[in-house]
């Protein structure tokens, strides 16, 4: 792959991308956390995708060996699998092509088109968890602070969502083991901006569509 698109965007953005040798072996340093399914990754400058889209394949890996003799089961944990992925991109091209290339591991891995439901949910999903903005500022293409939406698999076709504030959310942190706050209840400190969504199935997902996806994430 090509590490540098133009000079003008490495002067402008420091914009240089990582090779999928260097990806590999910085993964290996996590490799159970990038196996398990629910576990959530993001990436504040995520580019094209060259580290998320890595994550999600070994996550599949992990959904193809769990579930492979039930396609109900297989195809749900997929998407809660892709659910768990999340990057920050300053340049609107690269935030789309890092949908793009997720979306289509997603679909590769269940040899699914885009007029497949569940491609359409996961389309929605990635319209949320890949977000055109600056990691840096917390801010999103139009000024508003960055949502995202928290997903869970409840079981039996249902998620379950809650939305954040990524600011709120990178504060979590001072509140951890071994800091001054670590008695403190994070579950009363740091509430969702939105947890009244019921739960959801793929359809319900997929029914949002991609630019209504977006379009809510935007909503400060």
């Amino acid at each position: 792959m090509e590490y540098v698109r133009s000079k003008q965007r490495v002067v402008d953005h420091g914009e240089v991308f990582t090779s999928a040798w260097m990806v590999n072996d910085m993964l290996d340093l996590v490799k159970s956390e990038t196996e398990r399914i629910e576990s959530r990754f993001l990436e504040p400058a995520c580019g094209s995708g060259n580290f998320l889209v890595p994550v999600l394949e070994r996550k599949l890996d992990t959904v193809k060996a769990r579930y492979a003799s039930s396609e109900f089961e297989k195809r749900h944990y997929a998407l809660a699998a892709l659910m768990s992925v999340y990057g920050v991109e300053l340049l609107a091209d690269n935030a789309e092509e890092c949908r793009d290339s997720l979306l289509a591991a997603f679909g590769s891995f269940l040899k699914s088109d885009d007029g497949d439901v569940i491609v359409r949910a996961a389309s929605a999903v990635l319209d949320l968890n890949i977000v055109n903005g600056d990691a840096l500022t917390m801010l999103n293409s139009s000024g508003r602070p960055i949502m995202f939406a928290e997903w869970a698999y409840l079981g039996k076709g249902r998620f379950q969502r809650r939305d954040f504030r990524f600011d709120a959310l990178t504060q979590m942190s001072l509140y951890g083991e071994g800091t001054l706050f670590e008695g403190m209840d994070k579950a009363e400190i740091f509430r969702a901006e939105k947890d009244d969504y019921p739960p959801l199935s793929i359809s319900e997902i997929a029914s949002t569509g991609p630019s209504s996806a977006r379009g809510k994430n935007e909503v400060g």
